[in-house]
């Protein structure tokens, strides 16, 4: 079983393609997703979400807010502004 998941900023398309685990700066706390997980929507703080794809290395971005869903091992990742490696996307 995999996630499917959607990184997007207002912008771009950060990331798409199926991953095994996602975490991510939900505004109680870090969430968790592994595949099989119950339907979520959670608003995001200020932080990193951490993709760990089927295959390759982990990837990592920097989010200044947002939020999240979760159904039938679908995850979408809407951010306010996206960093990675030092690249930004936000909306104006």
């Amino acid at each position: 079983m995999a996630l499917d998941v959607d990184l997007v900023a207002p912008d771009r398309t950060v990331w798409k393609g199926e991953a095994r685990m996602v975490t991510a700066p939900a505004a109680d706390g870090q969430i968790g997703i592994l595949p099989g997980h119950t339907p979520v929507l959670a608003i995001l703080r200020e932080g990193s979400v951490t993709i760990r794809p089927t295959e390759g290395e982990p990837f990592e971005a920097r989010v200044t807010g947002g939020f999240l869903s979760v159904d039938a091992d679908v995850v979408k990742i809407v951010a306010d502004a996206v960093t990675v490696g030092g690249a930004a996307s936000t909306s104006h």
